[in-house]
């Protein structure tokens, strides 16, 4: 338990029949006449949903662990994905769910962080940016500005992002992982 003044951003809140939620901001307001005052805009750690809540200053609410660790991808087992712990070498199971949308950026002996609440998975988290490899882009056709000066590309994940008419199949770039836009291309 801690106090609505004890409150910091990425603080983990449980509330209402157990949802967790991410402290994003928080303010303490004093206003001229009346109580003190906490307005805080609070996400829903699984679904991501951003909403604002006010809190009487001084009352408790519940805290909870969440515990993040760096973990490696190490391959799939049917449609779980299999991470090691960097440090005990265990293995956690996790389920595509859970994973979400950084199933398409993963590939063997990538680094990420795996976020569990009481041994449950909430979510999967990559670096900002990953480095993968082009598996098939058409070639660019020069005159071709119909589309703004990009093209499909199929990464070797299977995900598909647009990237600029000059890149090749087999080269690297680099990604973003929170919008799948390309960032640039790598030289190896």
């Amino acid at each position: 338990m801690a106090s609505t003044n004890d409150l910091k951003n990425g603080m983990v809140l449980k509330l209402e029949g157990g949802q967790l939620w991410s402290v994003v901001e928080f303010q303490h307001v004093k206003p001229g006449k009346g109580p003190a005052f906490v307005r805080t805009k609070l996400k829903n750690v699984l679904s991501g949903k951003v909403v604002d809540k006010t809190f009487n200053a001084g009352v408790k609410v519940e805290t909870a662990t969440i515990d993040r660790r760096d973990m490696q991808f190490s391959y799939m087992d049917g449609d779980y994905f299999v991470f090691m712990d960097e440090e005990t070498y265990d293995q956690l199971h996790v389920d595509r769910k859970s994973v979400g949308d950084a199933a398409n950026f993963l590939i063997e002996g990538f680094s990420a962080s795996v976020a569990q609440h009481e041994g449950e998975v909430l979510y999967v988290e990559l670096p900002a940016a990953v480095v993968l490899t082009i598996e098939h882009t058409d070639p660019g056709v020069q005159g071709d500005r119909s589309t703004g000066g990009t093209k499909p590309a199929k990464l070797e994940t299977g995900h598909e992002i647009q990237v600029p008419l000059f890149i090749t199949t087999g080269e690297k770039v680099k990604v973003d992982t929170r919008t799948s836009d390309y960032l640039g291309r790598v030289n190896s």
